[in-house]
């Protein structure tokens, strides 16, 4: 686990430096383990590593179930299914792929009462790409809308996986757009505070335009096999 290990603290680093260079707070590092076996979650968690993305429901619940008692914080960050509600209002601290106003009522009537409220990003297809996940900007409003009028669901902010185009400047106006989006939610609802944008490739391109969370994850766990 020593390269991990090295990749973890470089990474770090890294976000302090860019969080340096941009004026602003050091963006909060999710670790990507979807695939990932528990031991390399384990492992990163042993190094001070709390927040954990995962794509696919079945296999994180089953890590959710044996890493527990380790004060990890799981997000869900695959697109979200109707029939999947439940495990995800079980199990999970946050939704960053909320893109649907019918999973609202669902995700609200099966979050138990006796846990923290569900932590939700609005998903944004902020590129337009056909077959993607995420709302149209103009589905936000009406989805943090019925967000904002639940009990135990709790509207942070919004998250994007911008078309990873190879000009750059391309995908800086992207987070760019999704920086502007969240700007205006911010000014309308008074817990957002998380602008889940930027990968392993472009994240400090992210930083630059004001994410404030970075899903990380094969410069960590090195490239899925």
């Amino acid at each position: 686990m020593k390269p991990q290990r090295q990749a973890f603290f470089d990474l770090l680093q890294s976000l302090n430096n860019a969080a340096q260079r941009s004026g602003r707070p050091a963006a909060r590092l999710l670790a990507v383990s979807k695939t990932q076996a528990p031991a390399a979650v384990a492992a990163l968690a042993d190094q001070g590593q709390k927040a954990f993305g995962e794509n696919y429901v079945q296999e994180a619940v089953a890590k959710i179930k044996g890493l527990a008692g380790r004060g990890l914080e799981w997000h869900m960050i695959g697109p979200l299914q109707s029939n999947k509600c439940r495990e995800v209002a079980e199990h999970f601290d946050w939704l960053q792929s909320l893109d649907r106003l019918k999973l609202v009522a669902p995700l609200e009537r099966l979050r138990s009462g006796q846990r923290a409220p569900l932590n939700v990003l609005i998903q944004v297809n902020v590129d337009g790409e056909a077959g993607k996940s995420g709302c149209a900007p103009g589905e936000i409003d009406a989805i943090a809308a019925a967000v904002a009028d639940c009990s135990k669901l709790k509207l942070r902010g919004l998250m994007a996986i911008p078309e990873p185009l190879p000009d750059l400047e391309l995908r800086r106006a992207a987070f760019r757009r999704l920086r502007q989006l969240f700007d205006g939610l911010g000014s309308r609802y008074r817990d957002i505070d998380t602008l889940s944008m930027g990968m392993s490739e472009d994240y400090l391109l992210a930083i630059e335009e004001g994410a404030t969370m970075v899903r990380i994850g094969s410069a960590l766990f090195g490239p899925r096999s």
